[in-house]
């Protein structure tokens, strides 16, 4: 039995939402966990632009419009990268600092991150944006 045209067409397009309906999760996966590692490597930006920019001002750290500022760093890290916002927060001297990598939404990242002048990558103090008993160490 042969069906006519316009079924033909409906049955194709129900087949091919279906695999993408599959497929989509998986998708989302594979782009959050990409999006994970940049968070990682730009967090690795923020720590080498803040000891560059330490060394050339005197002994103090810079938020990220200073390291924008002194060309350490592209403009791109005011908005997000990679599905992440970044931000850098000073103590009173500007003698340390917190970097932090957190995810725009559920959908562009999993997890979120920090790093201090140690430069060492961490999972969050936020336990809801850390995996299960791994909030505040060491990613790597």
């Amino acid at each position: 039995m042969k069906l006519p045209l316009t079924l033909q067409i409906v049955v194709a397009a129900a087949i091919v939402l279906l695999v993408l309906l599959i497929l989509e999760p998986l998708l989302y996966r594979e782009r959050t966990i990409s999006n994970d590692s940049a968070a990682a490597t730009n967090l690795r930006t923020i720590n080498t632009a803040e000891a560059t920019y330490q060394s050339s001002s005197g002994g103090s750290y810079g938020a990220i419009a200073d390291l924008i500022a002194a060309r350490l760093m592209f403009d791109t890290f005011t908005g997000t990268v990679s599905g992440y916002n970044y931000s850098v927060t000073l103590d009173a001297t500007g003698s340390r600092y917190t970097a932090e990598a957190t995810p725009a939404s559920t959908k562009t990242g999993r997890y979120g991150y920090y790093s201090a002048p140690d430069a060492v990558i961490r999972y969050s103090t936020n336990a809801l944006l850390a995996p299960a008993g791994q909030s505040g160490r060491s990613v790597e």
